[in-house]
């Protein structure tokens, strides 16, 4: 299995839906990938079918403007739920949308998507929250108003157990974010952040994972104990194993 642990791979200063090669991600998407793979765009909010549909369009586009051709392209949300096993047995690539992470992983625990993934030999890109549902342990930043207040809104909650990894995404757009009148980093981020390690990624930056290695790739910062701290810069590479 390859993944892409990704905070949004998209140009956003392009015309049309275009995939961002920096710091090396298109070309390691194609060298990952078949001449012509079955790809699958897995939803966010499962019930939002026009939705996941128009994200899964524009993903659709950005392959295409990347020189990748799909043999065949699917779309699983709730609608065709009950075909999971299937479709996810079938494809080469998996995309797992962006949105909102509790949404999301209750659509992947209805499927039990982390069975159909154990021993899946593709490739998995995970966009923003399909990104972060990919640990073992997620970390869902509040996000929503009243989620930094409510008592019983989960933070941490089992994941697909795909990484070690817990990415913050769209670091350079939130950092600066209030949720119920405190400051996402400073009030609620980095508290949580006792005796864990998170990464907080830009757009552009991501983690590449296969059964070889661990890669971060790109700008991004150290979120560990409480201190957020620079870690790496726009084109460099941290092999994760020299990480302590």
């Amino acid at each position: 299995m390859t993944l892409f642990i990704t905070s949004s791979p998209f140009d956003e200063n392009a015309e049309t839906p275009l995939f961002s090669n920096a710091n090396g991600f298109v070309d390691r998407l194609r060298a990952a990938l078949p001449e012509y793979p079955s790809v699958t765009f897995v939803a966010s909010s499962p019930e939002r079918h026009d939705l996941t549909c128009r994200f899964g369009a524009d993903a659709f586009t950005a392959l295409a403007n990347a020189g990748i051709c799909p043999s065949q392209w699917t779309v699983l949300d709730g609608i065709n739920a009950e075909d999971a096993p299937e479709i996810v047995s079938s494809s080469d690539l998996l995309i797992f949308a962006g949105g909102h992470v509790p949404t999301q992983a209750a659509f992947f625990r209805d499927i039990a998507l982390d069975v159909l993934l154990q021993d899946y030999p593709g490739v998995i890109i995970g966009i923003s929250a399909g990104s972060m549902n990919m640990a073992r342990t997620v970390y869902a930043q509040p996000e929503e108003p009243g989620e930094a207040v409510d008592p019983g809104y989960a933070r941490f909650f089992p994941g697909l157990d795909l990484t070690e990894v817990n990415v913050l995404p769209h670091y350079q757009k939130v950092k600066d974010d209030l949720v119920d009148g405190l400051q996402l980093f400073e009030d609620i981020t980095l508290p949580d952040s006792r005796g864990r390690c998170f990464f907080a990624i830009p757009d552009g930056s991501y983690f590449y994972q296969d059964d070889s290695c661990l890669m971060l790739c790109g700008e991004s910062y150290l979120v560990r104990d409480g201190v957020l701290s620079p870690l790496t810069q726009d084109g460099e590479i941290l092999n994760m194993e020299h990480f302590e």
